[in-house]
């Protein structure tokens, strides 16, 4: 077997083996396929793409190419949650604690933020101390102490994701249902869950900017976790404008610890809710939604939630005291309002130019390279259907660099489409699959 007969045979619309895709897989990881040949075969899948049992075993040999954690040592079912990522997102940062406050154990390997997309990484590396980068066996320690981890990506788990993923970023291949569900679930399975609840964004501040495109990559997501035998439920939910009020790192801790006190802003709550009803439910744990709801609110009221998330914090060296007291969190040296310039209703908000906006604060990167300012960020003061006068805050940026400031404030202005009437309302959570 050859590298160019797989390419080949791909470009030309063929369906590929499992032995073949094992075999270039490995190639990729050992370095025997060389760079210009991986980037050939990905070009074929963006073009030609892959159907479910060549998604499947692209995944598997994915996975395969590191370890997979085995979490048989801690009694009860493993569930997961990810996101494709989108603008104001700290879902995780609430439902982790959340779930294992209810008896849960929540592994989660996590990412870094890169262009107008927030990482739940970068947000939890602005708490003093909080390690991201830890050993496995330290992940299980914690796991078996705590309950829930979140975690960087190791060098151990699917280095074939790191490779491949490198090289679609430079090559336009990144847009591909097959290479974004395998570099997600390739991950997701060697994580050693028993079930994954999955949030599909799907709005202009996603990656999927469609409803179809969403349901497609959701679909796929479930598919390939049912035939590695995961239970396995999609939500595709909202990305039209962020989640929350909050974007950028610090400010985004604020708002998770806010909400796990049962004060968080009624989008970020009703959604951390609806995930946690069907971690829930997969875990064998409440079938009927309201009561898993009713019994999640209630861990939140109690405190039970809240502590969790302070264990969390201290297990992988934070310091809880700032998030005890998030006034102790890092706070940029100024904050500038953004006003409506006209009265009317918030009729759509860009949330991919919001979260621009805070990239070019410094919350976020260009490059993955590049540094992150954990204290910039924007506060949205008005959301979809909110009613407006001329002159009223639509958002507050905290800014520490005025240099930075000028095209982040005209981006974020131009977010906002202020109308005479407001808009019909979007629904939170589009669909449910599985």
């Amino acid at each position: 077997m050859r590298p160019y007969d797989v390419i080949k045979k791909k470009r030309d619309g063929g369906r590929l083996t499992k032995a073949e895709v094992n075999f270039f897989v490995k190639g990729c990881v050992r370095g025997t396929v060389p760079d210009y040949q991986t980037t050939a075969f990905l070009m074929a899948v963006y073009f030609r793409g892959m159907d479910e049992g060549e998604t499947l075993s692209l995944t598997m040999a994915m996975r395969d190419s590191g370890c997979t954690l085995d979490l048989s040592c801690i009694p009860g079912v493993k569930v997961d949650k990810h996101s494709t990522g989108g603008v104001g997102d700290k879902v995780s940062l609430v439902l982790a604690p959340l779930a294992a406050s209810a008896g849960l154990t929540v592994p989660m390997i996590a990412g870094r933020g890169l262009g107008h997309t927030g990482g739940t990484l970068d947000k939890l590396s602005s708490i003093p101390g909080f390690s991201v980068d830890i050993s496995l066996d330290r992940f299980t320690e914690i796991l078996q102490n705590t309950g829930a981890a979140i975690i960087g990506q190791t060098s151990e788990v699917a280095p074939a994701d790191r490779r491949l993923y490198a090289l679609r970023d430079v090559t336009a291949t990144v847009e591909s249902i097959p290479l974004i569900a395998a570099s997600i679930m390739s991950k997701k399975l060697a994580e050693g869950t028993d079930a994954l609840v999955l949030d599909v964004k799907a709005g202009c501040g996603a990656f999927m900017k469609t409803y179809k495109d969403a349901c497609l990559l959701a679909d796929t997501l479930v598919s390939i976790g049912r035939g590695a035998g995961k239970k396995m439920a999609a939500l595709v939910t909202d990305m039209d404008q962020p989640t929350g009020l909050a974007v950028g790192n610090a400010l985004e801790v604020k708002e998770a610890v806010a909400a796990l006190k049962g004060e968080g802003p009624a989008d970020l709550m009703d959604l951390t809710l609806e995930l946690g009803v069907h971690m829930l439910r997969l875990a064998g744990v409440e079938d009927d939604p309201k009561k898993a709801r009713a019994k999640l609110a209630r861990l939140i009221k109690s405190g039970a939630a809240f502590k969790k998330f302070c264990e969390m914090v201290t297990a992988q060296g934070g310091d809880a005291g700032f998030v005890r007291d998030t006034l102790k969190l890092p706070v940029a040296r100024e904050t500038f309002t953004v006003k409506s310039e006209r009265t009317g209703f918030v009729q759509h908000i860009d949330a991919e130019a919001v979260g621009i906006s805070a990239m070019l604060l410094g919350a976020g990167r260009k490059k993955a390279e590049d540094d992150i300012d954990p204290a910039v960020g924007i506060i949205l003061s008005r959301k979809v259907g909110d009613k407006v006068r001329k002159g009223q805050a639509l958002a507050v940026m905290h800014v520490n660099d005025r240099r930075r400031f000028n095209d982040a404030e005209g981006l974020l202005r131009e977010a906002f489409e202020i109308g005479p009437t407001a808009s019909e309302k979007r629904p939170l959570v589009y669909k449910v699959i599985g």
